[in-house]
């Protein structure tokens, strides 16, 4: 039960040090308390746990500009940030997580800026029918985050310059490009800045759960330093990054795959997945079904059964079969 809020604001734009906070305050929080973290980084692209750098980001492009690629360690899409937009991480004992009163806090300090807001789709906030804020989630050993991102007045040509979605995945939400389907609060109300929002939020923390937060004022600089650099090290960024035999990817209900894998003697021998689904796991669960499984339609479909909700496999198999199989 939540007897306590705690807030901490980082004045920190670096995304491997910001990172590294937020999981300091996961590792740090107590059964009783929520703690409602807001950062911002500057020219950055954050992807999810499970995706591909290079099919997601033009690395080369930002590395040029002076940004940085940092990979977070929940599932979900890649996402652009620079200092017109606003991070928040709602962290908690898994048994205390409510997401519907999350949401509630990032809604009510959207009304107290004058913007109405909705929710859509897979924990997606609309304003005038676009995107504003997606969100994504990290659980372990009892502890969990919601974290998201609040656009006020991002730099959508940046957005746009650095993001490399996959083609299926605008089609399928019927729009022609990232900057289309996105929307700054600052064009419905252009007197919001990064800051009022900072206040609004807040306002509507303490105003859903009735209890007053307060300020964690001290965090442990050896251990965030310490950690910064796992963030920022190229083990972390790319460890997953190595070539295959065979891909195939596509947009399926439950989000975008990219699989890899690498045949041996018609067997498959190495595999990684790179997807924006929510489920966090599905890469490891595949791996483990997949790996020394024969590599042919029936087999692949058995052990695809055995190891996910029908849906996923049904649809995973006819990807596989459709692009590499037949």
């Amino acid at each position: 039960m939540i007897k306590k809020l705690q807030f901490y604001i980082s004045e920190s734009l670096n995304p491997y040090i910001n990172l590294a906070k937020e999981k300091f305050l996961f590792d740090t929080v107590d059964n009783e308390s929520l703690i409602l973290y807001l950062w911002q980084n500057q020219n950055t692209v954050v992807i999810g746990k499970n995706q591909n750098i290079f099919s997601e980001c033009r690395t080369e492009l930002l590395s040029k500009e002076g940004g940085a690629v940092a990979r977070r360690l929940s599932g979900g899409g890649a996402v652009f940030h620079d200092t017109g937009n606003l991070n928040f991480t709602f962290i908690c004992k898994s048994e205390n997580l409510d997401i519907s009163k999350h949401m509630r806090v990032i809604q009510e300090s959207c009304a107290r800026a004058g913007i109405v807001t909705e929710l859509s789709g897979r924990n997606d906030i609309l304003s005038d029918g676009r995107k504003f804020s997606g969100n994504a989630f990290y659980n372990s050993k009892g502890t969990s985050y919601h974290h998201g991102t609040i656009l006020i007045s991002a730099d959508k040509e940046k957005l746009t310059r650095y993001l490399t979605p996959p083609k299926a995945k605008l089609e399928s939400k019927g729009v022609k490009s990232v900057r289309s389907r996105v929307i700054n609060l600052s064009e419905i109300n252009p007197s919001l800045s990064c800051e009022d929002m900072k206040s609004h939020l807040l306002t509507a923390f303490q105003n859903v759960y009735g209890l007053k937060p307060t300020e964690i004022k001290a965090i442990d600089e050896s251990q965030i330093s310490a950690l910064a650099e796992h963030y920022g090290s190229r083990e972390f960024l790319y460890e997953n990054s190595f070539r295959f035999d065979v891909v195939c990817e596509g947009r399926l209900s439950f989000g975008s795959v990219e699989i890899q894998m690498q045949i041996e003697k018609y067997t498959v021998s190495a595999l990684r997945c790179y997807t924006d689904a929510l489920d966090s796991e599905l890469p490891q669960k595949l791996e483990s079904a997949l790996v020394s499984c024969q590599f042919e339609p029936s087999a692949i479909r058995d052990a695809l059964k055995k190891a996910l909700p029908d849906t996923q496999a049904d649809e995973l198999h006819t990807l596989l079969q459709e692009q590499i199989l037949s």
